[in-house]
C-alpha cells in the first residue's frame, strides 16, 4: 500500500523542477548580472593596485637607469646608449610578472645636457580578463639633467707603512681609480669636475721640483743636510760644513708652525692661510726617508691622476692632521697647489676624503711612529673644544668624508667620526664609514662616489 507522505528528497526535486520551468522572474539569473558591477569593481581595484606597485618599481628603476646613463653619456652612440639602458634597466627591475619591457634612450644638449628614459611593461590581470583586459600597460619617464653643480674633491689617502698589509694599497688603488671614472663620468664638459689626490705618511710631498719657491722652510732641512768640505773623522770635519745643495731636496714637507694648543700658541698647521713671510707661516722641508708619492692638485687630467695613484707605495708612519690640511689647502689654493677659479654661474660643493687604516703615530713634534699618539689627534680636533682642523674646514665650507678602514681589530676612530661632517652638520655619522676588510675599501669608495654623482646630477 503507498504511503501518503512525500519524501524530503521529492520535495526539493519537485521545487528545483518549478524553478527551471518558471520564466517570469528567474532568480539566479537576476542575481548573477547583479553581481557582475561588483566584480568589475572588485577585480579593477585588485589589478589596478598590482599595476600601481608595478609602475613604483618600473620608475625606480628607470631613474637608477638614468642615472647611470649619465656618466658616460656623451661618449655614446645612440645604440650604444639604449643597449646600455636595456642592460641597466634589466638589471635592475625584477618584477618577473611584468612582459614585454621597451625601454628607450636617448641624450640631447639642447637647453643643457640630459639623458631622457622611457619604459614600458605588460602586466598581465588576475579578474579584469573576464571582461576582455588580459593585460595592463604600465610606463614612465625619468630625465636626468647636469644641473649647475661643479664638483672639487680632494682625496686624502693613507699610504703609510700598515697599508703593506692585507692587501690594502693594491685594494685603495682600485677604488680609487673606480671612483675616479665615477667622478670623470659626472662631467659632461671640462672643469665640471676636479679632483686633487694627497698621498701622506708623516710628512707630505709637494713636490722636489719647488726647491726654489720661497713658501719652504729650510732651517731644519739645512742643520739635517750638512757635509764636510775636507776630511771628515766621525762628526769631526777637517774642513768646512757646507750646507747641501736644496736641489738634492726629496720634496717632504712637515707641519708648519710650532705645537701647542693653548693660548696665544701657533695654529699654523690647522689653516690654509697664506704664508705671512714669518718662520712659522713656512712649509719646513724635511728629507724624510719614508716621503710619499708626490701629491697633485685640482686636475681632470685623469690619466695623470691614475699614474700618481700607480705611483703610491705604503711607508712612514701615520699623520692624518697633514694629509687633511693639504686636501684642504688643495681646494684652496696657495703654495705649491692652484686652484682654478670658481664660474660665478654654478654652485660649487668642495669634497674632502680623507682615508686612513689606522690611528694617529707621529706628527713634527709627537709621537714614536708606532703607538696612538692623542697629541697628533688633538691637530686636528680636539675633543671638547670643537677647535682644529677638522672644524676650520667644515666651517670653511668644506664637506668632509671619512674612512676608518680597520683591518688590525683597533677601536673605532673616534677622531675621524668627529671630522666627518659640513657646516651645517659638523657631526654627520653618514660621512663616516669602517671596513674591517681591505675589500670594503671599494664598497665604501663606490658608495661615496654615487653620493657625489647625485650632488652633480639632479633629476
Amino acid at each position: 500500500m503507498k504511503s501518503g507522505k512525500v519524501s524530503v528528497l521529492e520535495r526539493l526535486r519537485d521545487g528545483w523542477s518549478r524553478l527551471r520551468r518558471d520564466r517570469g522572474g528567474n532568480v539566479a539569473i537576476t542575481f548573477a548580472l547583479a553581481t557582475l558591477p561588483l566584480v568589475g569593481v572588485v577585480g579593477y581595484s585588485v589589478d589596478y593596485s598590482h599595476a600601481n606597485s608595478v609602475k613604483a618599481a618600473l620608475q625606480s628603476a628607470l631613474d637608477s637607469t638614468a642615472l647611470m646613463l649619465a656618466r658616460d653619456a656623451a661618449s655614446l652612440s645612440s645604440s650604444e646608449l639604449n643597449a646600455k639602458a636595456s642592460a641597466y634597466f634589466t638589471a635592475l627591475f625584477t618584477r618577473a610578472e611584468a612582459k614585454s619591457p621597451t625601454i628607450t634612450a636617448s641624450y640631447t644638449t639642447t637647453d643643457g645636457s640630459k639623458v631622457v628614459v622611457n619604459g614600458s611593461v605588460l602586466v598581465p590581470t588576475t579578474f579584469l580578463g573576464v571582461f576582455g583586459y588580459n593585460t595592463i600597460t604600465v610606463s614612465g619617464t625619468s630625465t636626468t639633467a647636469w644641473g649647475s653643480t661643479r664638483l672639487r674633491v680632494a682625496l686624502a689617502l693613507d699610504n703609510t707603512g700598515s697599508m703593506a698589509f692585507f692587501g690594502k694599497m693594491t685594494a685603495l688603488k682600485a677604488a680609487t681609480k673606480d671612483l675616479l671614472n665615477q667622478l670623470k663620468g659626472a662631467a659632461s664638459v671640462n672643469g665640471d669636475v676636479y679632483v686633487a689626490i694627497i698621498p701622506f705618511a708623516r710628512d707630505v710631498n709637494i713636490g722636489s721640483s719647488n726647491y726654489a719657491a720661497g713658501y719652504i722652510d729650510w732651517t731644519a732641512w739645512d742643520a739635517a743636510n750638512m757635509y764636510c768640505s775636507g776630511w771628515q773623522f766621525g762628526s769631526i770635519c777637517f774642513g768646512n760644513w757646507v750646507k747641501a745643495n736644496h736641489n738634492a731636496w726629496n720634496g717632504c714637507v712637515t707641519d708648519r708652525g710650532p705645537s701647542g694648543t693653548g693660548p696665544g700658541t701657533s695654529t699654523w698647521d690647522q689653516v690654509v692661510t697664506a704664508p705671512d713671510g714669518s718662520a712659522n707661516s713656512l712649509w719646513p722641508a724635511e728629507q724624510y726617508n719614508a716621503c710619499p708619492a708626490a701629491m697633485m692638485g685640482l686636475s681632470y687630467d685623469w690619466t695623470a691622476l691614475g699614474n700618481l695613484v700607480d705611483a703610491m707605495q705604503p711607508n712612514g708612519a701615520t699623520n692624518q692632521p697633514i694629509g687633511l690640511v693639504w686636501a684642504w689647502q688643495a681646494l684652496a689654493g696657495g703654495g705649491p697647489l692652484s686652484a682654478p677659479s670658481k664660474d660665478s654661474n654654478y654652485t660649487y660643493q668642495d669634497i674632502i676624503i680623507l682615508m686612513s687604516d689606522g690611528l694617529n703615530t707621529q706628527d713634527r713634534w709627537y709621537g714614536d711612529g708606532m703607538n696612538t699618539s692623542v697629541s697628533v689627534d688633538n691637530r686636528m680636533y680636539l675633543t671638547g673644544s670643537g677647535t682644529g682642523t677638522c672644524a676650520n674646514a667644515k666651517n670653511a665650507g668644506v664637506i668632509i668624508y671619512t674612512i676608518h678602514v680597520n683591518t688590525d681589530g683597533d677601536p673605532t676612530s673616534i677622531l675621524l667620526q668627529n671630522c666627518a661632517g659640513s657646516k651645517d652638520k659638523m657631526f654627520d655619522s653618514s660621512k663616516f664609514f669602517t671596513v674591517t676588510s681591505a675589500s670594503g675599501i671599494g664598497t665604501v669608495f663606490s658608495a661615496i662616489g654615487t653620493s657625489l654623482t647625485k650632488l652633480r646630477v639632479a633629476k
